[in-house]
């Protein structure tokens, strides 16, 4: 049976997702549990890696298991055994056709700012804390630039493996609410598409900023998309500010 998991956690003390050797994962702790569970190595599929220090909000993965559980006891099975940074909210039994990653039609990311003299203790492992003042009708001109199909050489790891430097940004908007345990207002750099490349996300959010603090010109990102230049770019945001929010399938 194919499960398909929608997953929480809290990366700060995580190495990413993906499973390395001697490190605490995500994808490793998932296997782990779901090898016991099952009574033999399994591998969990994710729908895309987050880098350590990352969250998620609507992670998503599918394992194929022999053994019968329903979706309800596998769920209960899965969170017994796991830390509580860590949580499978949802189980759904689908086709052997669906595929976390390869079956994903888009994914959405949040990066979080609090624009303030003090950030709560209560956020800050999951926004940036940002003292400097921030011009966000230049921000939101600036995340229209991103928009479209580019190659992501410029805003993107010179460590990828990808073959192609290729994707889609289907939106890139900012938002801003106050929010009451903060005792301020939330920036949020939404950004959805078709696939990301290691640190992309983190690079575009990087260089908005750096456009909302007066430092770098809108031209300048127009600039690195058609000539790949990662100079032009601006420096990668903190991990610690990012999430995924949603996987979203047909």
């Amino acid at each position: 049976m194919n499960y398909k998991l929608l997953i929480q956690y809290d990366g700060t003390d995580f190495h990413g997702w993906q499973i390395q050797k001697n490190k605490r994962t995500v994808q490793g702790e998932l296997q782990k549990v779901l090898s016991l569970l099952e009574g033999k190595k399994v591998h969990v599929c994710g729908s895309g890696r987050t880098d350590a220090g990352v969250h998620a909000e609507g992670q998503v993965a599918n394992v194929k298991l022999a053994k019968p559980f329903t979706p309800e006891k596998l769920q209960k099975a899965i969170n017994a055994n796991l830390e509580k940074d860590l949580r499978i909210l949802k189980v759904e039994e689908v086709s052997d056709s669906f595929h976390a990653r390869f079956s994903a039609k888009s994914k959405t990311y949040v990066y979080r700012i609090i624009n303030a003299s003090v950030i709560s203790p209560f956020w800050f492992r999951y926004a940036l804390h940002e003292t400097r003042p921030l011009d966000l009708s230049r921000m939101a001109e600036a995340a229209k630039v991103f928009v479209g199909k580019h190659d992501w050489s410029a805003f993107s790891s010179s460590e990828s493996t990808a073959k192609s430097k290729m994707r889609k940004i289907i939106e890139a908007k900012i938002e801003v609410h106050w929010d009451r345990r903060a005792m301020s207002e939330i920036i949020e750099i939404l950004i959805t598409g078709d696939g990301f490349l290691r640190y992309m996300v983190r690079s575009i959010v990087g260089t908005i900023l750096e456009v909302g603090r007066g430092e770098k010109e809108i031209d300048q990102i127009k600039e690195a998309l058609l000539t790949g230049n990662r100079k032009l770019a601006g420096q990668t945001a903190p991990a610690h500010g990012l999430t995924l929010l949603k996987v979203s399938y047909e």
